[in-house]
């Protein structure tokens, strides 16, 4: 063995203890994120078929590929339209990236949806959830919904659930499953960094990086006829 190497390994009894547990101390740390949204979304994920029904789904933005919406995006507008068509949600919110001009997350997904049968009434868009908290604050403080069905894949549901749950929407999520495959693979990694950031947020609840006044959309939405163009 080299002797750097050598150097760096404690040579007490003692000290090795302590160093073996401070890597285990600092593992635990590092898993108390995922463990706390496992926690909070206990019992609340549910399928197409058994999810309560709710007023309003929320659909988290996924990207978009020439101005339309990714395949992973598109499964999850697939299936808020179902959730629709079957009576389980009465509204669709849209939440996604409109930071410029150029990107335009929401109406990409409102396009979609209304292509498949979902009435423009139905459909409220959100055009400043630019990460999963800020979709959530501003689903409950800016368009006043405090229950709901989230959809999203199945490897990001669980962050959904409980960073909804902190800022004040009690909610059933509906993970879309997705071939394990390059992108699915990316995304459950993403999501083991992810748990930090949304645990941060879920302790010290910051504003949105942009809140803006209450919107009435939601509630228009709930008022107006299925049908209404």
């Amino acid at each position: 063995m080299p002797a750097r190497l050598t150097r760096l390994i404690p040579r007490t009894t003692r000290a090795r203890r302590r160093t073996v547990q401070a890597v285990m101390a600092g593992a635990v740390l590092a898993l108390l994120p995922s463990t706390w949204m496992h926690t909070a979304a206990a019992g609340k994920l549910r399928t197409t078929a058994d999810v309560p029904a709710r007023d309003v789904a929320v659909v988290f933005g996924a990207g978009l590929w020439n101005g339309r919406p990714t395949p992973y995006l598109a499964h999850r507008l697939d299936t808020a339209a179902e959730l629709y068509r079957t009576g389980k949600v009465r509204v669709l919110l849209v939440t996604g990236d409109n930071s410029r001009t150029a990107y335009d997350e929401p109406s990409a997904m409102r396009a979609y949806l209304t292509a498949r049968g979902v009435p423009d009434g139905r459909i409220v868009s959100d055009y400043a959830g630019f990460d999963t908290w800020d979709s959530c604050v501003r689903a409950r403080k800016v368009f006043g919904v405090d229950r709901a069905v989230l959809v999203t894949q199945d490897f990001h549901i669980k962050r959904a659930v409980a960073l909804c749950g902190r800022a004040g929407v009690d909610a059933y999520g509906v993970g879309v499953p997705e071939p394990h495959d390059r992108t699915w693979y990316y995304g459950t990694t993403r999501e083991l960094f992810a748990a930090g950031k949304a645990s941060l947020d879920a302790a010290l609840r910051p504003d949105p990086q942009f809140l803006g006044p209450a919107e009435k959309g939601v509630t228009e939405a709930l008022a107006s006829p299925p049908g209404r163009p």
